[in-house]
């Protein structure tokens, strides 16, 4: 399963064309994609207009879409984020953290445009998609 995060959805979404974003195009029919609860609000909540948002959330409404809230993850999250730090790397976000360490839990990959989630890759272990 991959995770797509906000980043790469909204460049999506908006019409641009990145490496990311034309791994996402090709794999819709083809890879199984997810997305998290937060990720479901944060793209949401940046829509405009009311038709417009209709559309994109009864699209989301057939991927999987994960709870990720809970003391588990948590708890695992300000450990990550406590581990980084220990290693010299601030995560900006808590969104990010918290996104990360579910997909670190469950094993997913993430297809992302957010450096934040570099320093999970790097010392955590975090499976990314380059694309």
């Amino acid at each position: 399963m991959v995770i797509v995060d906000t980043t790469v959805w909204i460049d999506y979404l908006g019409g641009i064309r990145n490496a990311e974003t034309e791994w996402l195009d090709r794999a819709m029919p083809l890879q199984r994609l997810g997305l998290t609860d937060m990720i479901f609000c944060e793209v949401l909540q940046g829509i405009r207009e009311a038709r417009e948002f209709q559309q994109i959330r009864d699209q989301f409404l057939t991927y999987d879409i994960y709870a990720t809230g809970g003391a588990e993850n948590a708890m695992a999250a300000a450990a990550n984020y406590r581990r980084l730090r220990h290693r010299g790397y601030t995560v900006r976000k808590t969104i990010d953290c918290w996104i990360a360490t579910f997909c670190l839990r469950t094993g997913n990959q993430l297809l992302h445009r957010d450096r934040d989630f570099d320093s999970f890759e790097k010392v955590l272990g975090l499976q990314v998609v380059h694309a």
